[in-house]
């Protein structure tokens, strides 16, 4: 009688047995429970942190009166409109540079200069020049969006294969046809990736931004809950941050895989 072969599993094809949402979850969670523990046996004073469950708390009577709603949406709009600016301002620098010559003479040098100053710095010449009301705000978040796309659209430009180009001009393409074919295309994930860089920084300009005289927003219920010790809503205020800024930095994820599904990648083993 023959001896019955059984196919051999490989080792990694076992480890994918265990869901990849379950396995990048755990560390939140080991660590969640173990902060309600410390919080449970008087570890973890009140007064230091609150515990998981009356942060809880705290965000639902937030949500329930509007307070959190409301904050979230000033804040949301804030970051939208600098958004929209910094990226008409450093996309527009960026072509103009990355594409000329005497456009990189004129520009980038100065940009490379402003780049270098602390935009956090700006603050108090913002107050002086725009006032205490929404101006300063968006163009703190303006500002710091600005120079993440000008460096990484640049690049990108400055990036594409000469030999490409070489091909272009082979098959006939004049200068606009070669950057809207060639270089553009060859310059969006250097865009993209800038794109994802400035939104990080917008919410941490919004952060700074809304300390400058706010009425509304995140920021002005974080700064609030600070001068009153209230850890359970700076906690909260920190958790929306943080999930406002993994929804924009999904919402980037997928525009690549839509916009760069002709680029192979590598993603992991």
């Amino acid at each position: 009688m023959s001896p019955v072969l059984e196919p051999v599993v490989p080792l990694s094809a076992r480890r994918r047995t265990v869901p990849r949402w379950l396995r990048r979850t755990t560390g939140p969670l080991v660590l969640l429970i173990a902060w309600q523990v410390c919080s449970a046996t008087g570890v973890l004073s009140p007064d230091t942190l609150a515990s998981p469950g009356t942060i809880a708390r705290t965000a639902s009577d937030l949500i329930g009166d509007g307070t959190l709603p409301h904050a979230m949406l000033v804040s949301v709009q804030r970051v939208l409109v600098g958004l929209l600016i910094g990226a008409v301002a450093g996309v527009s620098l960026a072509l103009v540079s990355g594409l000329s010559r005497l456009g990189e003479d004129l520009v980038d040098a100065t940009v490379q200069m402003l780049r270098t100053i602390p935009w956090v710095g700006m603050i108090p010449l913002f107050i002086i020049w725009l006032g205490i009301g929404e101006a300063p705000k968006i163009a703190l978040i303006s500002l710091g969006v600005t120079f993440h796309l000008y460096l990484n659209v640049y690049a990108g430009i400055r990036g594409v294969d000469a030999q490409l180009i070489e091909a272009g001009t082979s098959l006939g393409l004049g200068r606009w046809g070669l950057i809207r074919h060639v270089v553009l295309p060859g310059a969006l994930p250097g865009a993209m990736t800038g794109l994802r860089y400035s939104l990080a920084t917008a919410w941490l300009a919004l952060v700074f931004g809304e300390t400058i005289n706010a009425d509304d927003g995140i920021g002005f219920l974080l700064n609030r809950a600070r001068e009153f010790f209230q850890t359970d809503v700076i906690v909260v205020c920190l958790i929306v941050y943080a999930a406002l800024g993994l929804l924009a930095d999904f919402i980037v994820r997928t525009l690549e895989r839509l916009l760069l599904q002709w680029r192979p990648s590598f993603t992991g083993k």
